[in-house]
């Protein structure tokens, strides 16, 4: 068994932890807002009053926050408990300049970093079957990989140095995918509606066909429900969008979908829609 902080029970860091129990490893769980940690005490899990007290004795500490700086200031709230040979797994989504200064932080707190971003959200988050993104050292991978067994699929390893960070890398090509393809099929069902036609006619056109694919089909059938029970929360994507412009920028590449998308994204928000799934940008094609 390996002992688990787990900082930050969000969507995710909340189906995570309850995979980790499952799988039989003791879980120290902590969020900012303690009665989003609270429920999973009745999965086996100890509810910490602190981000040093969940890191007590952990051989695994996992962050699942929101940004860089966000990581950083719970770690910072951490270090009285840190100690040397601990490892911090930072599974967020940061940026790709954020990485370097989370990695001195854990090399001055003697713990090793593992720059393991997971692909994914609430669906495979539940069921296991995130793939993690991983860059660390090898020691690391020994503890790691029964614990990132237990809640996804695979575990990619990219580089033996977190501070690389390959991972965030990785996860933010991977992701600003989804982000654009999740607009252009918000985009194309809007159009069928506005052109006087029923949307659900361009599934007849496309499931079935090379262009289908299960993602389409997730989030057609969600726009054409109007349901958007949040899966990856529309406030989320547009963070992303911005960290990969900024991550595209700082390697000369232009990245015009993603921006685009990210307008969309700000004008759901601007509607009152944040916190919806991101299959709420159909919400953009319309008004404002």
């Amino acid at each position: 068994m390996t002992q688990i902080a787990m900082l930050g029970t969000g969507i995710m860091g909340a189906a995570m932890a309850r995979n980790l129990l499952k799988n039989g490893h003791g879980v120290a769980a902590w969020n900012r807002t303690r009665e989003r940690a609270e429920p999973l005490a009745a999965d086996g899990a100890a509810v910490a009053g602190s981000p040093a007290e969940a890191a007590e004795g952990a051989d695994v500490v996992m962050t699942m926050l929101n940004d860089g700086d966000t990581a950083l200031a719970v770690m910072g709230d951490a270090a009285p408990a840190l100690r040397n040979g601990q490892i911090w797994a930072q599974m967020g989504t940061v940026g790709v300049d954020d990485v370097p200064r989370l990695a001195a932080f854990a090399a001055e707190h003697g713990a090793a970093f593992v720059d393991s971003p997971v692909q994914g959200t609430k669906q495979p988050a539940e069921q296991g079957k995130l793939m993690v993104l991983a860059a660390g050292p090898q020691d690391a991978r020994t503890v790691l990989d029964p614990v990132f067994g237990a809640i996804g699929s695979r575990t990619l390893w990219i580089d033996e140095d977190g501070a690389s960070g390959a991972g965030t890398r990785l996860k933010l090509a991977a992701v600003s995918y989804a982000i654009s393809l999740t607009s252009v099929i918000a985009e194309s069902v809007a159009l069928t509606k506005g052109l006087g036609l029923d949307p659900a006619l361009l599934g007849e056109v496309l499931t079935g066909g090379p262009l289908d694919n299960a993602y389409l089909q997730i989030k057609m059938k969600a726009m054409l429900a109007d349901d958007y029970a949040t899966s990856f929360a529309v406030r989320n994507a547009e963070k992303n969008t911005r960290l990969i412009h900024d991550a595209a920028a700082s390697a000369g590449v232009r990245v015009d979908v993603n921006d685009a998308a990210g307008d969309r994204f700000r004008r759901v928000i601007d509607q009152g829609h944040g916190d919806e799934d991101m299959a709420a940008t159909y919400r953009a094609s319309f008004g404002g």
